[in-house]
């Protein structure tokens, strides 16, 4: 039986609507409710892999600096109220109920009926504005230029992180075709700032930009900097913490993993072009705000009965093999506990993540497309042969059970969907 919350129960009725790509159903349904999105302003940011933690970094900074920050993402690990947030506190879920019951109630029935994710979206338009937040970062759900947050005419800056062949169902079977979808965001002479893309994406995005005019940031990774002496040192900024350097700026680095080095300075090279736009973002917010980024379920290490264990999304090849980078520097073999849906890469996943000598425990993704187990088992066989042992599970707990009972070297970790994560993060909630 689905335990269901009171968000939960509001929005079931539109999950049958799916995933369906466009704008019309999101502008009427804007247009319903007063157009709030038109008096928030907000940073745009797309990408296959980068886009939360870059979105945690901003708005970290932003509130740092003084100002009321909306930030919107998706999709949540252990509940809704976590994708809108502002100052980075959920939005209560009486409010949620509220607005969310509004949005629904200014749907026209004669009209195409808005899917859940527009549902969402137009209630997080309406709690920012109504919010009267000063600045709102926002990640976009699928895609980009028919994504449902894709409805303001100038944001102050857009972010295109990184781009893989992802959601190719949706967006294209190329990555040509995934850069046009994602340089969708892109706006008529507004700041853009782009990560590393691959060569046939920076040909696309590099045709837009000149088309529209953008000034634009090319982004490199930060590189390892010294702790400088700062009078604007905090406690969390401390020497336990890495620095780096990006644009002339140094700042503590909380995230882990070698990624952070090309998010963190996407982060802010998008504070510099706020900067540069009069916006008051001192030295000190920023080293506050990098040392203070949290983000949950990125590299992030916590502990399962006694065991420590890392998790991670690594719903895409690209982000198992950031995964894997950041694994090899413990210098241990690794024992997998994966999920994944059965819409994702198994094969490239694999690719990336399986060493010889690891271990693998597969389990199930509850309530969503899970991937046949023993399909997955067959896989990661004949890609790793010389794996230490693979074993599949009913559910998570069984697997994680097996994975802490054996005592050896190997390193435990969660990963494969973030689904799979949240489903962790509510048994770990549990106790």
């Amino acid at each position: 039986m689905l335990d269901l919350t009171p968000i939960d129960t509001l929005l079931l009725p539109f999950h049958q609507f799916g995933v369906n790509l466009g704008l019309n159903r999101i502008q009427a349904l804007l247009a319903a409710l007063g157009f709030p999105h038109q008096s928030v302003p907000i940073i745009h940011v797309a990408g296959t892999n980068g886009k939360g933690s870059v979105c945690a970094y901003l708005s970290s900074v932003l509130s740092a600096a003084g100002y009321k920050v909306g930030r919107y993402t998706s999709p949540h690990l252990v509940n809704w109220n976590e994708r809108i947030c502002i100052d980075d506190r959920p939005i209560p879920t009486d409010v949620a109920v509220e607005i969310i019951d509004r949005v629904i109630n200014a749907i026209d029935p004669t009209l195409p009926t808005p899917t859940q994710f527009e549902i969402v979206t137009a209630a997080m338009w309406l709690y920012f504005a109504e919010s009267q937040v000063d600045i709102a970062v926002i990640e976009v759900g699928l895609g980009g230029r028919l994504d449902a947050t894709n409805v303001c005419d100038r944001p102050l800056a857009t972010v295109i992180t990184s781009l893989a062949l992802e959601h190719w169902q949706q967006l294209g079977d190329t990555i040509a075709k995934i850069a046009w979808e994602k340089a969708g965001i892109l706006k008529p002479n507004c700041p853009a700032i782009i990560g590393t893309l691959p060569p046939a994406a920076v040909a696309v995005v590099t045709d837009r930009i000149d088309t529209l005019n953008c000034p634009t940031t090319w982004v490199q990774p930060a590189v390892t900097a010294r702790k400088p002496d700062l009078e604007c040192e905090t406690s969390l900024a401390s020497a336990t913490l890495p620095w780096v350097e990006s644009g002339g700026i140094s700042y503590p680095l909380s995230l882990v993993g070698e990624i952070q080095l090309t998010n963190s300075a996407i982060a802010i090279a998008t504070i510099q072009v706020l900067r540069q736009s009069g916006w008051d973002i001192s030295d000190a917010a920023i080293v506050s705000g990098m040392a203070n980024t949290r983000w949950l379920g990125r590299l992030q290490w916590t502990s399962w009965q006694g065991s420590k264990l890392l998790i991670d999304g690594a719903h895409n090849a690209a982000a198992a093999i950031a995964l894997r980078q950041y694994v090899d520097t413990l210098q241990t073999p690794i024992r997998w506990v994966m999920g994944m849906l059965s819409t994702k890469a198994h094969r490239e996943i694999f690719q990336a993540l399986l060493r010889p000598g690891d271990r693998v425990d597969l389990v199930p993704v509850p309530g969503h497309s899970s991937a046949d187990l023993a399909m997955l088992a067959d896989l990661a066989r004949s890609i790793c042969p010389d794996l230490r042992s693979i074993a599949t599970y009913g559910d998570l707990t069984a697997g994680l059970a097996a994975a802490v009972a054996t005592t050896d070297t190997h390193q435990l970790v969660l990963c494969g969907s973030l689904y799979l994560l949240g489903d962790f993060l509510k048994l770990e909630s549990r106790g």
